[in-house]
């Protein structure tokens, strides 16, 4: 799912693209995907874009009748710059060009909205913490403010915007701290120093962004990229201390973290492994390659 970093460069580039320009129509080719009724799609069309905002996870745009068209891409939903195929989702015509919303897969689950003024875009928005214009004290209390674990925590867009799966595994990796931690067990030093990890790797990686589009449409935006550090990279080695990268699995998504940097050497249970293994759980990454080659 694409998350701040890459919410942050769709929506600079749509600022030079559509900002002062009128926004012509939209064909829809997916019954799901226009996800309200109210206000009707129709009245957004000939208006002329106002602003472009990131809402969370979200993509906001602005037209000058106060509605606003806001498109969640959640976890396939991607954007391109070019004319109308027959392959998009969503075909969005600007007097400037088109933009498109394609999704891979079968679970449609990308979403497009239309809200009525700065009231209907709030009540769109979970609410997290923007960790960019947060203090390290302000962090702190909404990281305490429910005891979860630093992976869940950091991912609930009810307390942090725009964090999900993926920066999640590589701030928890920069801070050297465990998925599994509670929240409400930190250290005042421990937070402060989740804080700057969360602002430094969510800086870095709007700026590695930025610099890898280089003024073109954002057309490569992916969860898995090679120089994460740990997300997607199980049992590659760590860029740090050299250790294998170890996950624990659940649902549809994973925890990737490195068990020397963050977890002591002690491997976490993962859920799938666990039922395989039952008693005979490995406690360090070599007894699990031990185990596992065994079987």
């Amino acid at each position: 799912m694409p998350e701040l970093p890459d919410v942050t460069v769709y929506v600079e580039a749509l600022q030079q693209r559509i900002v002062a320009h009128t926004f012509r129509r939209v064909q829809i080719r997916g019954p799901f995907l226009l996800r309200s009724v109210t206000p009707p799609l129709a009245d957004t069309e000939g208006q002329t874009v106002r602003e472009v905002r990131r809402v969370g996870k979200r993509i906001a745009i602005g037209l000058e009748n106060d509605l606003w068209l806001v498109l969640h891409l959640m976890i396939a939903g991607r954007l391109h710059w070019r004319p109308a195929g027959k392959n998009a989702l969503a075909s969005f015509e600007f007097s400037s060009g088109t933009l498109q919303l394609t999704e891979a897969g079968t679970q449609h689950r990308a979403a497009l909205h239309v809200a009525q003024g700065e009231a209907g875009l709030r009540a769109l928005d979970p609410g997290g913490l923007e960790v960019l214009d947060a203090s390290a004290a302000d962090f702190a209390a909404v990281l305490r403010s429910e005891n979860h674990t630093l992976k869940r925590a950091l991912a609930d867009p009810r307390l942090f915007s725009g964090i999900g799966n993926a920066y999640s595994d590589e701030i928890l990796h920069r801070a050297k701290m465990s998925p599994v931690a509670l929240s409400q067990r930190l250290t005042g030093d421990q937070a402060t120093a989740l804080f700057e990890a969360t602002r430094e790797v969510l800086l870095e990686w709007v700026d590695r962004l930025r610099t890898e589009a280089a003024g073109k449409f954002p057309e490569k935006v992916t969860a898995f990229r090679k120089e994460m550090a740990v997300h997607g990279r199980y049992k590659m080695d760590c860029p740090r201390c050299g250790s294998k990268i170890q996950r624990i699995r659940y649902a549809s998504n994973e925890t990737n973290y490195c068990p020397q940097c963050q977890t002591g050497g002690k491997l976490l249970a993962d859920r799938a492994l666990s039922r395989l293994l039952r008693e005979d759980w490995p406690k360090t990454p070599d007894e699990l390659d031990l185990k596992t080659s065994r079987r």
